[in-house]
């Protein structure tokens, strides 16, 4: 429980102020909607970015204390304030040639004109994040270093072809295939958005090679980076950005208030956050060996589905039970796995 009790606080203050906020705009009907909707935001974000927990505690296990707080502090305004607030207002500014400040007022007194300007950029943001997951993903997939394979010789032989170029080949495939899937004069943004999707994956994994390779000149700076680095960070944070594009998007569905938007998503965020920590402490990942994999082919999916999206309108609760499908699945092989290394001894 103690790892969720900074998520619960947060949450009981932000429940507070949506509370406020709906009770401002429309009395007592209008707070209990409010706390309702920010609700059913929070743990909609939660059910879809379980699988992001999952690659976040891989990485953040091997880190020592100050980055894994570093990552629950600073990570979360981050996710919070940048990647769910800042991050559709920019889009839309850029959208609309407007200051941010105007686009703020825009969200707030017009928020269906707010809505029908950020949705409109959709395809452009599922080609970034469809094509940023997808490098995630294949490049799991093309690890020949895991020595467990979830597919059995299958999933072997891939890892021992597979390649990072391969990967970014398989990718731009994808973001291709997307530009297919919209008119002719939104090619161009749909492929720049992919392109820059792949830049920053291979950017971040530039910074965190380069990083990593002083380990050879420098015992001390190298054990401080198998612990935690600034390219592990950013790396996390563009995962979490990639994840919650489509849910921020997905969530006007449900609402146009961008207040309340904001509010129940970094109640998903934060406990997604706790959530990370805790599979870290618990040693979760150890326990159940699959879960890593059934979380990386989630990955997979919700990158398909992101492209796919991009032509097709895909419902939120298909791209949210495809995720938790592959977790439930990849449990099961971890709990037989493990009876059946019991068995043995």
């Amino acid at each position: 429980m103690q790892h969720f009790r900074i998520s619960i606080i947060v949450t009981v203050a932000l429940m507070a102020l949506a509370g406020w906020w709906g009770y401002a705009h429309g009395g007592a009907a209008g707070l209990l909607q409010a706390l309702w909707i920010t609700a059913v935001l929070g743990v909609l974000e939660v059910s879809l970015s379980f699988d992001n927990a999952v690659v976040n505690a891989t990485v953040l296990r091997n880190w020592n204390a100050f980055w894994q707080k570093l990552f629950l502090t600073v990570g979360i305004l981050v996710a919070v304030f940048g990647m769910r607030l800042l991050f559709p207002l920019v889009i839309v500014a850029v959208a609309t040639g407007l200051g941010l400040v105007d686009v703020w007022h825009m969200a707030i007194n017009t928020p269906d004109e707010y809505a029908r300007n950020l949705t409109s950029h959709h395809a452009e943001v599922s080609a970034f994040g469809g094509a940023f997951l997808m490098l995630v993903f294949l490049n799991f997939l093309f690890d020949e270093e895991k020595e467990l394979h979830w597919l059995g010789w299958l999933e072997e032989k891939v890892g021992q072809y597979g390649t990072e170029g391969l990967a970014i080949l398989l990718t731009m495939g994808a973001v291709f295939f997307g530009m297919t899937l919209v008119p002719e004069a939104r090619k161009l943004a749909v492929l720049t958005a992919g392109v820059v999707g792949v830049l920053v994956y291979v950017g971040v994994d530039w910074i965190s090679g380069l990083l990593e390779s002083e380990e050879t000149n420098d015992p001390a700076v190298g054990k401080l980076i198998s612990q935690g680095s600034i390219g592990g960070f950013l790396y996390l944070e563009v995962l979490d950005a990639s994840f919650s594009f489509d849910g921020v998007i997905g969530a006007f569905a449900i609402t146009n208030d961008v207040v309340i938007i904001m509010l129940g998503l970094a109640i998903g965020a934060m406990f997604v956050r706790s959530l990370t920590v805790y599979l870290v402490h618990k040693g979760t990942l150890d326990e159940f060996v699959f879960l890593e994999h059934g979380a990386h082919y989630a990955i997979g999916i919700l990158a398909l589905i992101m492209f796919a999206s991009i032509g097709y309108e895909i419902p939120e609760w298909f791209t949210g039970l495809s995720g938790v499908a592959f977790i439930g699945v990849s449990l099961w092989s971890s709990i037989r796995y493990r009876k059946s290394a019991e068995a043995l001894v």
